[in-house]
């Protein structure tokens, strides 16, 4: 399956980043690469289930690519396949404070889910969310 999507990875936990074209996309996952991240996909997300795991790798023939718009496309260290852990829209704006467990399913699986629209520091914020996941939730949960 290919999703319109971007992927990067942080600490071996796969971050899905969801929205329509100009929504972000490779913004955001640039910004998350200059924090520490490392680039999966851009643009073009390849999934496959394997077992209970949902993993991204890019197409060979985007792989270690990202656009930055209005700059041109340029090189990246690229992460091979990666397990997601964390889905991101960039369509939705999240209308509440503290927002419940929000999931999607993902080829019969689910994943945590953040809306993501307009969010300021978002880039931090959901490397933080990779790294130890929600008060209220396990990240590991599926």
């Amino acid at each position: 399956m290919i999703l319109h999507a971007s992927c990067i990875a942080h600490r071996e936990r796969g971050l899905l980043i969801l929205g329509p074209s100009g929504a972000g996309k490779s913004t955001l996952a640039l910004q998350m690469m200059a924090l520490g991240a490392v680039l999966v996909a851009d643009d073009r997300t390849v999934l496959r289930r394997e077992g209970v795991r949902i993993l991204a790798d890019a197409p060979d023939s985007i792989r270690g690519r990202i656009e930055a718009r209005g700059v041109g496309i340029l090189h990246a260290r690229a992460h091979g396949p990666v397990e997601v852990a964390l889905a991101v829209d960039l369509a939705r704006p999240e209308p509440d404070r503290l927002p419940p467990d929000r999931r999607l399913d993902l080829m019969g699986r689910s994943v945590p889910l953040v809306l993501g629209a307009a969010r300021v520091h978002l880039a931090s914020i959901l490397l933080q969310y990779l790294v130890a996941g929600r008060a209220d939730t396990d990240l590991h949960e599926s």
